[in-house]
């Protein structure tokens, strides 16, 4: 797996060592992935009275959740109108409110831990054609009057100013509920706040299998670990630890960069009320400005496994589409990562057999839903079935050709909404 320099892994403190795991372990629960996903599990499931030991192949943070736009948005990542008819009002009013909870689940964690991660307000969901404005505005509009939900507002274009100095939108909606965060800085906060807990974490060891039954046995190559409940958290990086999953999911890469520090005038020019912003294109552009005032600019995809080779140039040319005039700014960091989505965009919960748990396919959504994940997990196993059952029984399916033809469909795909984007 490449590894990654990040802006986020500079910035951050010095991450908690952990040992490799060595030897015969036993606990209540094993998680495999130390990620939003396995560290929000643990924390709660400790919090119940669980012993739970999770295992990372790599390091704490070393996945997308280290290395994400750090937005923290409510809702799911399908809109409610979506949600409506594909599944009805009842469900979709409920992953609309566990969409809120979500929201609220990462704040209440940074507030009862203490976790500095330079939390901020806002998000602007920004439209590059002016015949998304209409769609923009009438979902305020069905939130308000469907769901009593009043922290969206509609933005027009000559009110965008107030916002951001760009001509490349059209209009903008709101969003005052929606929050953004130093990533890396909050998973290290949930993984001190699990340890404390009394979770145990073992790094740099990769589960190569596990047996089934009432007993769980996951060996790495230096150990196992024994447990009534197996969770896995892997998302994008399970690979083929379990094959009955892995085609629900698309692994795909997105790529971020950051700038040096900026001006206070171009500071404000980029976001003037400090909000996080994302846009209407299939393919989105998102950013933010960090604490110390540089734009953390995400943009572009690849369908492979390798990352461009100037990951700074590839993500530059669609900052500038936006801002030109950053054109004389210094780009200090460019790094990539893996995400994993599914073909309805809606993630992909379930359970193998009574004891074996998978949470995976956020799609672009991972900080507030897997954070949640971990809250539902920890309702699921202590018998509390029914919001993890309202998630799990969505219909999906697979990607088709399984995990061997599913990238030349998914490639065909995504290069057709791109080329959308740009006519």
């Amino acid at each position: 797996m490449q590894e990654v320099n990040s802006y986020y892994a500079d910035s951050a403190a010095s991450p908690l060592a952990y040992p490799p795991l060595q030897g015969d372990q036993r606990a209540d629960i094993c998680i495999v992935g130390a990620g939003y996903t396995g560290l929000s599990s643990a924390l709660h499931l400790a919090e119940r009275g669980y012993s739970v030991i999770v295992i990372e192949a790599e390091s704490v943070g070393f996945g997308a959740s280290g290395r994400n736009g750090g937005h923290v948005g409510i809702g799911q990542r399908k809109d409610q109108y979506y949600l409506e008819k594909q599944f009805g009002k009842d469900i979709a009013r409920g992953l609309w409110d566990m969409g809120l909870e979500a929201v609220d689940t990462v704040k209440q964690l940074i507030e009862k831990h203490h976790i500095d991660c330079d939390l901020k307000q806002g998000i602007l969901h920004l439209a590059h054609r002016s015949k998304y404005c209409s769609e923009l505005e009438e979902e305020v509009e069905h939130l308000r009057h469907h769901y009593q939900f009043d922290q969206m507002e509609y933005i027009e274009t000559a009110a965008l100013a107030n916002f951001l100095d760009s001509q490349a939108y059209y209009g903008a909606q709101w969003d005052k509920a929606s929050l953004h965060l130093h990533p890396l800085k909050y998973l290290q906060g949930l993984a001190k706040a699990a340890s404390k807990a009394g979770v145990t974490v073992y790094e740099q060891s990769r589960v190569l299998s596990y047996s089934e039954g009432s007993s769980i046995r996951v060996a790495t190559a230096d150990g196992t670990v024994t447990a009534s409940e197996l969770v896995l958290a892997c998302n994008g990086y399970i690979e083929k630890l379990e094959p009955r999953i892995n085609g629900y999911i698309m692994p795909i890469n997105n790529f971020v960069l950051a700038t040096e520090p900026l001006s206070d005038e171009l500071a404000e020019a980029v976001s003037a009320q400090d909000t996080a912003m994302q846009d209407t294109r299939f393919v989105i552009n998102y950013w933010k400005l960090s604490a110390d005032n540089r734009l953390i600019f995400g943009g572009g995809e690849n369908y492979r496994r390798g990352f461009p080779s100037d990951i700074k140039g590839f993500v530059r040319q669609y900052m500038l589409q936006i801002y030109p005039q950053l054109e004389n700014t210094r780009i200090d960091y460019g790094w990539g990562g893996t995400l994993a989505i599914t073909l309805n965009r809606m993630p992909h919960f379930g359970r193998l057999g009574d004891n074996i748990w998978y949470l995976q396919g956020y799609s672009g959504h991972g900080v507030p839903t897997a954070t949640f994940a971990g809250k539902l997990i920890a309702e699921a196993i202590s018998g509390k079935l029914e919001r993890f059952d309202l998630i799990s029984n969505l219909p999906t399916r697979k990607f088709p050709g399984g995990t061997l033809l599913r990238w030349p469909g998914m490639v065909a795909g995504m290069l057709y909404f791109a080329l959308r984007d740009r006519i």
